[in-house]
């Protein structure tokens, strides 16, 4: 749902501590597009509740549902869910519309 480019309005960013997040090649990259990084306090998963609910959300619906035998079996699978997740799954949160719609809404 968009561009690759310059932000024009700074985007925070939150996250973990993770390895990823403080990577030279992640943090730089960050910076080129001109967003803002935020990180959450060591052990206060809470403070980033929302993607914390979305990956529980993907475990229980999605990832413990299958035995997956290859790593491309899985991208393709999370790849289905995300786009049912995204485009036909009601969010009570959205007044039972799909993040689809709501974009779609936004933007006209």
């Amino acid at each position: 749902y968009g561009t690759l480019g310059r932000a024009q309005d700074p985007i925070t960013l939150r996250s973990d501590n993770g390895l990823v997040f403080t990577s030279r090649h992640y943090t730089r990259t960050v910076y080129q597009y001109g967003l803002k990084q935020e990180f959450i306090r060591p052990h206060t998963p809470q403070q980033n509740g929302m993607v914390e609910r979305l990956i529980r959300t993907v475990k229980e619906q999605c990832l413990w549902l299958h035995n997956f035998q290859t790593l491309d079996e899985a991208r393709q699978t999370l790849r289905a869910w995300f786009k049912y997740y995204n485009e036909q799954r009601p969010h009570q949160a959205l007044g039972m519309k799909t993040p689809s719609t709501i974009y779609q809404q936004l933007a006209a």
